[in-house]
């Protein structure tokens, strides 16, 4: 049994679906189907029950997948021991978002009671970087939100957020139930500079072209509707000062928050943290 094909399995599970692990795991679904299927002959058990719905997990699997991320945490904290005897003892975080989320609190925590020997740098940033640096080098791994083009990253999805209209509270449409895109035509919207990731821009302009004041931060961009009545979009839970409100959008695509690093990166501190992040957020 080689932990590659433990994580392998860990991923199947945790996504209940092949195609969608084999998306987080780089790779196309045959391979991955036929390494699970030997994990399966090595265990002599069935671990998971496939159907057109999707995947579940057999008592089984259930009881493999405990074991599993016990032995995979063991390993990634072996390998931190022996990166950090040889001197690579810190970890560079770019963050993008809101610092008050419950998950990253909880990731915070949990990855300091694992690793209390490692330095962790934080690097906030702002919108016009949805990677937080990592391109640039400037970040080991990032916390963020996407779209963004993945070409050269690992991206890993924890979470995905209902989105909303960023709205100043006495706009005619801000008594609304629910928005749907058609509402907003026509509007200002804050816009982010030229040169930024076009998938990002993409997303949070709605997917067309906008016109309105350019911003660079949250509260830059809080502060465009308050002042200048344009529209934003925001995550639903959270919360705008009294004089916003946020409105739920129809026809948007819920927004992914990820953690990613670059393929390249071998540093056994990212994997660490990549396992940490997914078990905080999944709580």
């Amino acid at each position: 049994m080689e932990l590659r094909t433990l994580r392998y399995f860990v991923a199947v599970a945790e996504e209940l679906h092949f195609g969608r692990a084999a998306a987080r795991l780089h790779m196309s679904q045959p391979p991955l189907s036929r390494a699970i299927k030997q994990l399966e002959s090595d265990v002599g058990a069935v671990l998971l029950l496939r159907s057109a719905a999707g995947v579940t997990l057999t008592p089984a699997g259930v009881a493999l997948l405990a074991e599993a991320r016990v032995l995979l945490d063991q390993a990634d904290r072996a390998r931190v021991r022996v990166a950090t005897a040889a001197g690579v003892p810190t970890l560079t975080v770019g963050l993008l978002g809101d610092g008050a989320d419950p998950g990253a609190a909880r990731l915070a925590d949990a990855y300091r009671q694992a690793h209390p020997e490692v330095e962790v740098r934080v690097r906030d940033t702002d919108l016009t970087d949805p990677t937080c640096g990592l391109r640039a080098g400037l970040v080991d791994v990032a916390l963020t939100r996407g779209p963004f083009d993945e070409t050269g990253l690992t991206v890993h999805r924890l979470r995905a957020d209902p989105v909303g209209a960023v709205l100043r509270a006495d706009d005619p449409l801000a008594g609304r139930d629910r928005l749907a895109l058609a509402d907003l035509a026509g509007r200002r919207w804050f816009r982010f500079p030229d040169g930024t990731d076009a998938h990002w821009q993409a997303y949070w302009h709605g997917g067309e072209p906008r016109e309105g004041p350019v911003v660079r931060a949250v509260q830059e961009c809080l502060q465009a509707v308050l002042w200048n009545g344009t529209v934003g979009l925001m995550p639903l839970g959270h919360h705008p000062p009294g004089e916003l409100v946020v409105v739920p959008l129809s026809g948007m695509a819920p927004n992914p928050v990820v953690v990613a690093w670059r393929d390249a990166d071998a540093n056994p501190l990212i994997r660490s943290f990549a396992r940490i992040a997914t078990a905080a957020y999944r709580a």
